[in-house]
């Protein structure tokens, strides 16, 4: 069958819990892989943040309100799908013990929301951690007066490595695993889909999984940007370099915001070039998907192949990161 032209910016998703979120111009459609074998897809129609709001949709400040915007909806559906995907498992009953089953009946649903929450806040203790302590802490321990300069610079290069080495920890995991062969397919179903051919699994089994838009490529070129901000901020502003290291931290966050709307303009330029710089900027986040993504096996892709087909439309009009 030939190729079509299709709209490339259209369509994008989130792998989740044994399902996969796709998110369309007019609404969401959840897919998950239900216990007994059966996908349970559902259909929201919802209007992006951007669109309520005139301000929101500003070049910069759409990056910042979608990024945020993914991280709320995207965490909900995250949630959602764990619940449907272990549905029907009587065996788990059966193992709770009396004290279990009681708080299981009392405090079921605030016990979920309450251990959601504490899981959100330390999530983002772990990466404030990771991503921006640590490295600011170790590049102390070595640099020198001299080099003070170069400090956003080493700072940089050692969250790159850190963040590397974490993926490639985190990829390890079982479970993991399973969710990075969802993301596999996602990026493929959609890549079908773009390259106008009929959603099948064998023609989505051909597709690539690296897909320039998406999230880990966003969040890679974020990293960069921030290299760039820090060292072009010390060069200009050099008393920045000699700044007690909580106040360094916090300039860093308050850069944060103008980080994410840069990255979020050229992920989205990416989605619609395919010039020089935008391959050689994509590259790092392109390699970064052998780490997140999986090859799908077939049962993983047709639940790909649900969620996309339930937001389709012939008149495509959005921009999402996958």
């Amino acid at each position: 069958m030939g190729e079509k032209k299709v709209h490339k910016t259209s369509v994008g998703g989130q792998a989740l819990i044994e399902g996969i979120m796709m998110k369309g111009p007019k609404g969401t459609a959840m897919s998950v892989r239900l216990p007994n074998g059966e996908i349970d897809t559902e259909y929201k129609e919802t209007k992006p943040w951007r669109d309520k709001n005139k301000f929101f949709a500003l070049p910069l400040v759409r990056g910042i309100v979608g990024f945020v915007e993914s991280l709320v909806t995207g965490y909900g559906y995250l949630m959602e799908s764990a619940e449907k995907s272990t549905q029907g498992e009587e065996e788990a009953e059966e193992e709770l013990s009396k004290l279990d089953r009681w708080i299981n009946d009392h405090f079921g649903p605030k016990m979920m929301q309450a251990v959601g929450a504490v899981s959100a806040v330390l999530g983002v203790a772990l990466a404030f951690f990771l991503f921006m302590w640590l490295p600011t802490y170790l590049v102390d321990l070595v640099t020198q007066n001299r080099l003070l300069q170069f400090h956003a610079l080493f700072e940089g290069i050692l969250r790159v490595i850190i963040f590397v080495l974490y993926m490639v920890a985190v990829s390890q995991m079982k479970d993991i695993k399973r969710v990075f062969m969802y993301h596999g397919a996602e990026h493929k179903s959609i890549f079908c889909y773009e390259h106008g051919l009929e959603l099948t699994v064998e023609n989505v089994r051909r597709q690539k999984r690296f897909h320039p838009r998406c999230g880990t490529s966003f969040m890679f070129v974020m990293i960069l940007l921030s290299i760039l901000l820090s060292s072009a901020l010390v060069l200009i502003f050099p008393h920045l370099a000699e700044i007690n290291r909580v106040l360094w931290i916090g300039v860093k966050l308050l850069i944060l915001p103008l980080v994410m709307g840069l990255g979020y303009e050229f992920i989205r330029y990416a989605g619609r070039h395919d010039n020089i710089l935008v391959k050689a900027l994509s590259a790092p986040g392109l390699w970064m998907q052998r780490i997140t993504t999986k090859e799908p096996t077939d049962d993983i892709i047709e639940v790909g192949i649900a969620a996309l087909s339930a937001v389709l439309t012939d008149n495509p009009d959005d921009d999402t990161i996958q």
